[in-house]
């Protein structure tokens, strides 16, 4: 094992995290310096903070490695940043990988084996491990050891190798696909929900000090308003802004800036895009309102169904513009009258 002498904290990244595949390398570079760096900087999600505090500062009085831990919930919400935030806490290296870049058993014991004493192990995605890599998890998180064979035949041997202790912590969109068995294993387990406007206010006005905008508060509401209750998406909206106001030499934000900026982008005044447009739109005239299944969607639309269901959906379902039945999925009035959209009388009947 590593020795772990070195009281800096570090991050080690195995592999990219897959949610940032359309952002550049210097947006992710901005994204992680707005990052809060620790439980006090951190904005919403008031009972998982606290709860975490108190789990955190227990760990380090017993000098202990800290409980395995699992986020799940939308994207953007702050699994990931809670997760360095975890890290820089308890003063240990943070290692991020994800679960499609665990292919083999080989890539996950290569990984534990060389973990020092309560490092953090941040697994994004991890419904997507293969269920060969994570049976070799099991007695790691529970143990603190791996068991392996060598070899074959009347040659094979099961080599038992120690680990250091260490936290796991998990991080997905779709707790469901977890097995009984791993998801059991997590000591600490945490439901990230959508913010609040006040909550998204205020993080908006924190990354405006900190990208050294000048924005007040009506019109720091109007970009919360628009963020789909997603501090990833309030922050990229922000950063959107940014982009207009300093090509138009505009020195303050005010809301007919922000009005004009995101329309560019198309994103209207509830946060709703092109895709949750035209998402809404094939519901509502090529199906009549629906029932209609995710596949005949995605072929419509030509866009992955993953992205329908973790990105699009969501969202349109917290604000009732969509409705998910046995037979399919369904607009609702409120998203005709979203839309400016009438439905015939026979649609009129069943929404």
């Amino acid at each position: 094992m590593n020795d772990n002498s070195n009281n800096s904290n570090k991050e080690i990244i195995f592999s990219e995290d897959i949610n940032d595949k359309k952002v550049d390398s210097a947006e992710k570079l901005e994204f992680n310096f707005l990052r809060p760096k620790s439980f006090t900087e951190y904005i919403g999600q008031n009972k998982i903070i606290e709860s975490l505090s108190i789990a955190v500062e227990a760990s380090k009085k017993r000098d202990e490695s800290l409980d395995h831990v699992l986020f799940y919930g939308p994207p953007g919400l702050g699994k990931t940043t809670l997760s360095y935030i975890i890290s820089n806490q308890i003063e240990s290296n943070f290692i991020h990988t994800s679960g499609p870049a665990l292919e083999k058993p080989a890539d996950a014991v290569g990984l534990l084996s060389n973990l020092n004493s309560k490092d953090v192990l941040f697994i994004d995605e991890i419904h997507r491990i293969p269920k060969t890599v994570e049976e070799y998890l099991y007695s790691a998180m529970e143990d603190f050891r791996v068991d392996f064979i060598t070899g074959s035949g009347a040659f094979a041997k099961t080599i038992n190798l120690r680990l250091e202790s260490f936290t796991l912590v998990g991080s997905t969109t779709r707790p469901g696909l977890l097995s009984s068995p791993l998801r059991d294993r997590f000591g600490l387990s945490y439901h990230l929900d959508y913010y609040n406007e006040i909550d998204l206010r205020n993080i908006i006005l924190r990354s405006s000090n900190l990208l050294g905008l000048e924005i007040d508060e009506k019109s720091s509401i109007e970009i919360a308003k628009r963020s789909r209750g997603t501090p990833r998406i309030a922050n990229r909206l922000l950063r959107r802004v940014r982009d207009f106001v300093e090509v138009k030499n505009i020195k303050k934000i005010k809301t007919d800036v922000i009005n004009d900026s995101l329309e560019i982008e198309g994103v209207d005044n509830l946060g709703l895009d092109r895709l949750d447009r035209e998402y809404l739109k094939i519901i509502a005239n090529n199906y009549e309102g629906g029932p209609v299944g995710i596949d005949a969607i995605s072929a419509s639309l030509n866009e992955d169904q993953a992205t329908l269901s973790d990105v699009v959906e969501p969202f349109l379902l917290k604000i009732g513009f969509i409705i998910r039945t046995s037979q399919g999925r369904k607009t609702t009035k409120l998203a005709y009258k979203h839309l400016g959209l009438k439905p015939s009388k026979l649609q009129d009947k069943f929404i």
